[in-house]
């Protein structure tokens, strides 16, 4: 069963930085698509980065020059480093994977119903 284990998340103030990890285990198979999500309270779940197998990345728009996403095979790590943090930012940050390569859709790899494996998420909190 794959296992996915978001750490990283806590306060930080308006233009800082926090780093996000996500430990996957059990997921087979080479072509591996992961991607980092985001939920704030009474919002939808929407997608910020995605990674593909290859290392080819896509960001969400209003993520874009502030996010980086990024990923360690030796260590089964994906990483979300964000940068010059807004308010708008806090959420329940979620780590998400599927074994097989990204869909070729920006739109599509950036939806969660793409993933069939999710973490537990971590609290990013930014403070104005």
């Amino acid at each position: 069963q794959v296992q996915l284990v978001e750490s990283g998340g806590g306060s930080v103030q308006a233009g800082g930085s926090l780093r996000l990890s996500c430990v996957v285990s059990a997921i087979t198979g080479r072509r591996v698509c992961m991607a980092w999500f985001r939920q704030a309270p009474g919002k939808e779940r929407e997608g910020v980065a995605v990674i593909d197998f290859d290392g080819s990345t896509d960001y969400a728009e209003f993520v874009k020059g502030r996010f980086t996403i990024s990923k360690d095979n030796a260590k089964n790590t994906l990483y979300l480093q964000i940068s010059s943090a807004k308010p708008e930012d806090t959420a329940m940050y979620y780590c998400a994977a599927d074994s097989r390569a990204c869909h070729p859709s920006a739109a599509r790899r950036l939806g969660p119903s793409e993933y069939n494996s999710w973490g537990q998420g971590t609290q990013v909190t930014v403070s104005s």
